[in-house]
């Protein structure tokens, strides 16, 4: 796939799930990939260059984007990947107050700490791809989710807000949404479920799986090649976009 080639492509949530996929795909197809995430064991597996960071805060952020610069290069291509799922949440009226916050701060304030920093210099060069990753939950809320809902549907603002910011320097920005994927942080949501309703994880599993045509759920290499693709030169007419990899499902 033609324009990632020697790109500077910073993927945060890197170490594992969909940031890992898009990590190795990016690479694959020659971008010089720096993942971010706070666990060095994890990166250090994933085989890429890395940067340990906590993008809780915006001095985490700065040091994420001054570290990857530093070692590599102008970030030519953005991925936010990171977040927290919703396995920790509870209906809106038992639901605390520092749940939400730290939702936010994480899901929705890093990717807009990050985006400042990077989208100055790509409107300077006139080149760059912004590309988040939100959800599924961002259209169709799910149960007990408010924090998790309200942050991925927060993404899509932010998304739109690069697009129109940056579009007249040739910098696009857009946004996948994932249904159910096979990940960790999803892996904890299914087992948390499971405990609660007292069945097997296995069976939450199938139970998300018959949700979609298909009979399965999606996986992270599917979603990693949406990003990829958004992450090229051959994507340099989509901007503001949310697009679903959910087997035709909006779940």
């Amino acid at each position: 796939m033609a324009g990632v080639e020697n790109r500077v492509a910073m993927v945060t949530g890197g170490g594992r799930g969909i940031g890992l996929a898009t990590a190795n795909l990016l690479a694959e197809r020659g971008a010089k990939v720096i993942c971010v995430a706070r666990s060095e064991a994890e990166l250090k597996a994933a085989g890429h260059g890395y940067v340990v960071a906590d993008l809780a805060s915006p001095e985490g952020c700065e040091k994420a984007v001054q570290d990857a610069e530093s070692n590599v290069g102008p970030v030519d291509i953005l991925v936010c990947n990171h977040g927290l799922g919703s396995a920790h949440e509870v209906v809106i009226w038992e639901q605390e107050i520092k749940t939400w916050e730290t939702m936010m701060r994480i899901n929705l304030d890093a990717p807009f700490y990050l985006s400042r920093l990077v989208t100055k210099g790509m409107v300077k060069r006139r080149h760059g791809r912004v590309v988040f990753t939100s959800s599924t939950a961002a259209k169709a809320a799910e149960y007990a989710g408010s924090a998790y809902n309200s942050s991925k549907a927060g993404l899509l603002g932010l998304m739109q807000s690069v697009a129109e910011d940056c579009g007249e320097f040739g910098v696009t920005s857009n946004a996948v949404l994932p249904g159910w994927v096979r990940t960790e942080m999803a892996e904890k949501h299914a087992a948390a479920e499971a405990l609660e309703r007292n069945v097997s994880t296995e069976q939450v599993w199938q139970e998300r799986a018959s949700l979609y045509r298909a009979g399965r759920v999606a996986t992270p290499d599917e979603v990693a090649a949406m990003i990829a693709f958004l992450a090229s030169d051959e994507a340099s007419g989509v901007s503001g976009e949310a697009i679903r990899v959910s087997l035709g499902c909006v779940m």
